[in-house]
């Protein structure tokens, strides 16, 4: 029963932390407007600002948001044990993730529906805005040189996954031009939408369709890499209502209503025990425990690195994490009909998360043993916990117990898991092409792509201030990362070893990734102190989100190089990154501390127009009346 009391404890606060610090947060500190015209409704252009329902909006900022990140962080974080992790899950999504994410929501909605590094260059200065979105380029490069070997790991290890997948796609094009054109009700299309979703899942594995998921799991991972890139082009430059955005918001149906199958099964699993399993002729149900550890003492001598830092990087998504404030500034924001929609969509978005990870948490560390499967199997040691399969393993396998104890065919149940996976890292993957060109046209726009009156600078950098050049060198930049191999030696390259060159640089993204969130963090307390609002609720937050992913980075680029040759397993890329990225963050953090004590009631210049990134780069700042 301390797991079910766990989950309910846990679903209990968040319902708690959303209706009383989330909204005095929304009340009295951005004091959200019902009057308030949202850039969606004021820039209109029928691409990237679309006026949506909130529901819509939600679907896309979850999914996006969420990806695998909830999944994957928790479920190597319980090696530790399963406290430190659920601690930091409750406490981190409430105090920091949901507070960092509504406020680069609201702030971005306050600017036009610029991005957070926009807005870092009228909060703080030009050369931060610089700084803010070179950390965002390399942040970027890595996601989406990564998440292609990440899809193309889960078809491999779970094959039924690839025709609901890609059923998905022409599925939420119907969807999103019936809506976008006819501005009819959701109801019946989203009941639709998810009856044949789960109708792919039961068929599509079957006759002809199965050997066609076997035949494409074994593509090589350049090749799934290419593909699933190829495809964030096109829907990157689609106008959002046409794919991403109801891609998304279908795949947030399926993951509420999986939600609720696994909070389900792990009702019937407490009451009842796990699904039947035969042993030795007898047919039992193993019941409900934890069998993980709290505290696991001996993750030191297994190989694991130390709690502190590593914790704090390790689950991200799920308690706070910098690729949100992208999502909500670079996509969200263009979208919200109205103000008030911003505290379910920013915060309440975060804490739904949060939830999710607690029950990622209960899967790996309780529901493998429902079937008799022991914990310390999957992690005896750091190295096989670690390890992307055992990872996604431990959560599909074990949620999927949940749902079969309620009855379901284990298969499946567990094909359902390895879609819902799949398909979130399919959003990440997306959403990240889309927020990359975003990136791109404002860097090389502050780099002198485009003078202060909104004309070309420089040609080459104008060019990638516009549309196709901008998402071309995203896609470009993220298939030549991952089409190195692994090791970084370009001796080792065969067409079965490309396309995991992601993971040279793969150790570095969890911190660069959190340092993004101090950074956001940095950003929106600058924005209150400008206003004269009280900054100590995101300024102690804002330090730990500074300091702990400085100190990992640290610790992974020169303490977890020791041993290794400096020119090999790609440890030069990795140290040039690492160093790259913290002289960044030094170099930012020295600009905000030299301008922190003469900023305080003083308003930042006026948001620019969409497309006019420079101007307001020129504007003079005034006091507030």
């Amino acid at each position: 029963m301390s797991v079910l009391l766990i989950a309910l404890a846990s679903c209990v606060g968040f319902i708690i932390a959303y209706h009383t610090y989330g909204r005095w947060l929304g009340r009295s500190i951005f004091q959200l407007s019902e009057k308030a015209i949202c850039p969606a409704r004021r820039w209109d252009d029928g691409e990237d600002y679309v006026p949506t329902k909130s529901s819509v909006v939600f679907g896309h900022h979850f999914t996006s948001i969420a990806g695998v990140g909830p999944i994957v962080g928790p479920a190597i974080a319980v090696f530790w044990g399963w406290l430190p992790a659920l601690i930091w899950v409750i406490l981190g999504s409430i105090l920091i993730g949901a507070v960092h994410d509504f406020g680069s929501l609201v702030i971005s909605l306050r600017s036009n529906g610029q991005t957070i590094g926009d807005i870092a260059g009228r909060v703080l200065s030009r050369r931060t805005k610089i700084l803010f979105l070179s950390i965002l380029f390399l942040a970027l490069t890595i996601v989406l040189a990564i998440f292609g070997l990440v899809i193309a790991g889960v078809f491999k290890w779970f094959p039924e996954a690839i025709t609901p997948c890609l059923i998905q796609i022409p599925i939420a094009m119907v969807i999103g031009i019936k809506l976008h054109r006819r501005g009819s009700s959701l109801l019946i299309p989203s009941i639709i939408a998810l009856a044949l979703m789960y109708l792919s899942v039961l068929y599509g594995d079957v006759g002809v369709l199965g050997s066609f998921n076997h035949w494409a799991a074994s593509w090589p991972t350049i090749v799934w890499s290419t593909v699933l890139l190829s495809y964030c082009y096109i829907a990157s430059v689609l106008p959002v209502w046409t794919l991403l955005q109801p891609r998304d918001y279908i795949n947030s149906l399926q993951l509420l209503s999986a939600l609720g199958l696994i909070i389900l099964g792990l009702l019937a699993a407490a009451l009842l025990g796990g699904p039947p399993v035969e042993v030795d002729g007898t047919t039992i149900r193993y019941p409900l425990q934890l069998a993980a550890p709290a505290i696991n003492d001996a993750a030191s001598s297994s190989g694991a690195p130390p709690l502190l830092p590593f914790l704090f990087i390790t689950v991200a998504c799920g308690a706070v994490s910098g690729f949100h404030c992208l999502v909500a500034s670079g996509t969200s924001s263009k979208q919200l009909e109205r103000e008030p929609d911003a505290l379910g969509i920013g915060y309440g978005s975060m804490l739904l998360e949060g939830f999710l990870a607690v029950l990622v948490i209960l899967a790996c560390c309780a529901g493998l043993t429902l079937t008799g499967d022991a914990w310390g199997t999957i992690y005896s040691d750091w190295s096989s916990a670690n390890g992307l399969s055992a990872k996604v393993g431990a959560f599909v396998m074990g949620a999927g117990n949940f749902v079969a104890s309620l009855g379901v065919p284990k298969e499946i149940a567990v094909a359902l898991m390895g879609v819902l996976v799949a398909s979130f890292a399919g959003t990440t993957l997306d959403s990240s092409c889309r927020l990359q060109r975003y990136v791109i046209e404002e860097l090389s726009a502050a780099l002198g792509g485009r003078r202060a009156d909104g004309s070309p600078g420089t040609p080459v950098l104008h060019a990638f201030t516009c549309k196709h050049p901008a998402t071309l060198l995203a896609v470009v930049l993220g298939l030549g990362l991952a089409s190195l191999p692994a090791s970084g030696q370009l001796g080792d390259w065969s067409f079965q070893s490309a396309g995991t060159g992601g993971l040279i640089l793969w150790p570095m993204f969890g911190a660069t990734n959190q340092l993004l969130a101090g950074l956001a963090l940095m950003v929106i307390c600058f924005y209150l102190w400008r206003r004269g609002k009280p900054i100590l609720f995101v300024a102690l937050p804002l330090l730990l989100m500074l300091l702990m992913p400085a100190w990992a980075m640290i610790d992974d680029a020169v303490i977890g190089s020791r041993g290794s040759s400096f020119l090999g397993n790609g440890q030069w890329l990795l140290l040039g990154f690492a160093f790259a990225t913290l002289a960044l963050e030094a170099w930012m953090i020295v600009e905000a501390a030299l301008l922190f004590p003469r900023l305080r009631g003083i308003r930042e210049p006026k948001a620019a127009p969409p497309g006019d990134r420079n101007h307001d780069l020129d504007l003079e700042p005034s006091r507030l009346p």
